[in-house]
């Protein structure tokens, strides 16, 4: 089944969280607030791919659908690297079907440099460990990294991609991945549904989308549950 970097998010917040994405995701409720965070999210990142001039972007979706060809994009992606592409957006890796698509890989005389797109001020310790899951991906992949990046949202709109160097935080994160990353490939695959007591999981650092379920609100269907 393998872990996709916000499998791998979402269940070091709260396994049981990545449990029921897996197993019972009709049950999330999204509100419409975090939606358009989301969004506002998505637009951004589209906007940052240009930040560095022309690129080459590796989405690749299934026919008919939206739903992005990893197969594909992993491929699609080995082929820019060996050609030598400057600019390599949504760059796509799998290793043992753990899975991630980085924002942004910028070419160096090291190799390529690491972009992490965020839309938010200031680095936050969730955006450090999220940059830290691709960079275990891409170096288990066999690609030369060298130095890994935020790319932050200025209040200045007519500058407003700031860059922050977070390759010292990044790199000692690699074990902490590696340790964490089997565990939960294991839990999800679980049939058994984790009963996780609510506690501050349940709201940080996001908020969690199956919040009411958890807390005794109703279930599809009318049924209350209460844990």
């Amino acid at each position: 089944m393998g872990i996709t970097k916000t499998d791998f998010m979402r269940g070091m917040q709260c396994p049981k969280m990545l449990w029921l994405d897996k197993h019972r995701p009709k049950l999330k409720v999204i509100p419409p607030e975090i939606q358009e965070r989301l969004d506002a999210g998505n637009a951004f990142g589209d906007r940052a791919m240009g930040m560095f001039g022309p690129y080459e972007e590796m989405t690749v979706f299934r026919p008919g659908t939206t739903v992005p060809d990893k197969a594909a994009m992993v491929r699609r992606t080995q082929e820019h690297l060996e050609a030598g592409t400057p600019v390599i957006c949504e760059a796509a890796f799998m290793d043992y079907n753990n899975y991630c698509a980085a924002d942004i890989l910028r070419r160096t005389d090291r190799g390529y440099d690491l972009y992490e797109v965020k839309n938010a001020p200031e680095v936050r310790p969730q955006f450090v460990r999220d940059a830290a899951f691709q960079y275990y991906i891409i170096r288990r992949c066999h690609v030369k990294l060298g130095r890994v990046f935020l790319v932050l949202h200025n209040e200045d709109e007519s500058d407003p991609f700031r860059t922050v160097d977070i390759t010292a935080e990044v790199r000692p994160l690699y074990k902490w991945i590696n340790d964490n990353i089997w565990e939960l490939n294991r839990l999800q695959k679980q049939r058994e549904e984790l009963m996780t007591k609510p506690g501050a999981q349940c709201t940080e650092p996001y908020a969690c989308w199956y919040y009411a379920y958890c807390h005794g609100g109703q279930e599809p269907g009318g049924e209350t549950r209460t844990l």
